[in-house]
């Protein structure tokens, strides 16, 4: 704790002085197309058998696949990729369920084909990061609704041709951010929207994941060659859907400011050298990132990354509030103000209650989250995917087009929570200055007040 807080001191006034020596680099909200509307709790005409087209079939695809073929309302009506032995391995795992899938494999362009196809209503898109904007775009522009995996977008233009594409073809354009689905964070969520910690004023996320294990697994060693070519926080999502969610991000408040900053490259190239046997001096990711953001109503927002070190595991996932306190990394505790009466103990640090253990379940078993039927948390753990997480995630995908609703998360959510990547490195790259945060509601983001979940009457 006391090397996080140097960091993040060292943060505090690296942007400060950044303030005052530098004028907010300035980033531009192109004026919404003629013929163009709001997707703002859109709601398609309801669909009531999902076909379901899977593109990328990996180890985030392959997940999708099995899981998908548990979720009622839908069926995969398609799997593609482009080593034909991994789409026929998926077929397999479908057909030992009693169901089949077209099959379309073979080369980089044959997801078109499968997006071209009229049994599939919705594009689940799996692939590397390269791929995630390309598919999507072509997939709406040919009348199919999106799921994109995370992160969905790395660059502004990316993000904003998805919005625009959506707005166009009235087409949902949903990024499949699980850690939206955990069970902390669900209960988390519905605590702050009972007011249990008061006013959220401050939260906190991460992704921390030490990768060492896993950089030989990615498919031509894609995300190693991603921290090489680009700097910034490049996988932002995870730790920063989640709180957005609880500060009602364009839900009656927005991100309006970003500064960034991160360490030199210490890892990458090591990891580089490794693999290549040749020296590596262009390596472009520091081994931390560090991303502060400030909101239209006075909040703050901290997030990190940090992919290089062999640094726990760590989502942070932390709500500060006027009255209480909810973290889950990392230890799962949850602080509540007390009243002090009589003489204060100098010594006792504590005058908040701290829930932790059984204690903390049994406060937290108070708060339900709506869309956690006891019947759905068990169909989920059954299934798995991190626990349950991700199948809660794909059924509320399916559940809302099965009954026309409005998506838990929008293509607004996409490209906030994904802009993050390239206005970090912006911000990095000049000094850590401060950097304007657009609005891709383009001024709509008051219109609604408070995160919420839809349910068929």
């Amino acid at each position: 704790m006391k090397l996080r807080a140097i960091i993040l001191t060292a943060a505090i006034l690296a942007a400060v002085s950044c303030s005052q020596s530098a004028k907010i680099i300035k980033t531009p909200v192109p004026a919404r197309p003629a013929g163009q509307e709001t997707m703002l709790q859109f709601a398609a005409e309801p669909i009531a058998d999902v076909g379901i087209g899977v593109v990328g079939l990996g180890d985030r695809g392959s997940g999708a696949v099995h899981r998908l073929s548990f979720v009622p309302g839908s069926h995969v009506a398609a799997i593609c990729d482009v080593e034909p032995d991994r789409a026929e391995k998926n077929l397999k795992v479908l057909e030992s369920r009693g169901m089949t899938a077209k099959v379309y494999a073979g080369d980089e362009e044959v997801y078109k084909q499968l997006c071209e196809d009229p049994d599939v209503d919705l594009v689940y898109i799996c692939t590397d990061w390269v791929h995630h904007v390309p598919v999507a775009l072509y997939a709406m522009e040919h009348g199919k609704h999106v799921a994109l995996e995370v992160p969905s977008a790395e660059t502004l233009q990316a993000c904003w041709d998805l919005v625009n594409t959506s707005e166009r073809t009235r087409k949902h354009c949903m990024i499949l951010e699980n850690c939206c689905y955990d069970f902390f964070e669900l209960t988390a969520l519905t605590m702050a929207q009972q007011g249990v910690f008061g006013d959220i004023i401050h939260v906190e996320g991460s992704y921390h994941h030490n990768l060492d294990p896993y950089w030989d697994n990615y498919w031509h060693n894609w995300r190693l060659d991603f921290n090489q070519k680009y700097r910034g926080d490049l996988y932002p999502t995870h730790g920063f859907g989640p709180v957005c969610q609880a500060l009602n991000i364009h839900r009656g408040d927005r991100l309006t400011t970003l500064v960034a900053m991160d360490t030199d490259a210490f890892n990458g190239p090591k990891l580089v050298e490794k693999r290549t046997g040749k020296p590596c001096t262009d390596f472009q990711n520091g081994d931390e990132t560090m991303t502060m953001i400030r909101t239209a109503k006075g909040k703050s927002i901290l997030i990190e990354h940090d992919v290089m070190t062999p640094r726990p595991y760590d989502r942070m996932y932390q709500l500060v509030g006027t009255d209480g306190y909810a973290a889950k990394y990392p230890v799962g505790q949850v602080c509540l103000r007390t009243e002090t009466t009589g003489e204060v103990d100098y010594e006792d640090l504590e005058f908040e209650k701290v829930y932790e253990g059984d204690e903390l379940e049994a406060l937290m078993a108070q708060y339900r989250n709506p869309i956690l039927t006891p019947e759905l948390e068990a169909l989920a753990k059954e299934v798995g995917g991190h626990g349950g997480m991700d199948f809660i995630m794909d059924y509320r995908l399916v559940y809302c087009l099965n009954n026309g609703l409005p998506l838990d998360m929008d293509v607004y959510d996409l490209a906030e929570w994904c802009c993050v990547t390239e206005l970090s490195r912006i911000s990095i790259e000049n000094g850590c200055v401060p950097v304007e945060i657009p609005d891709f509601t383009r001024g709509e983001w008051d219109k609604i007040q408070g995160f919420s979940y839809a349910f068929a009457n």
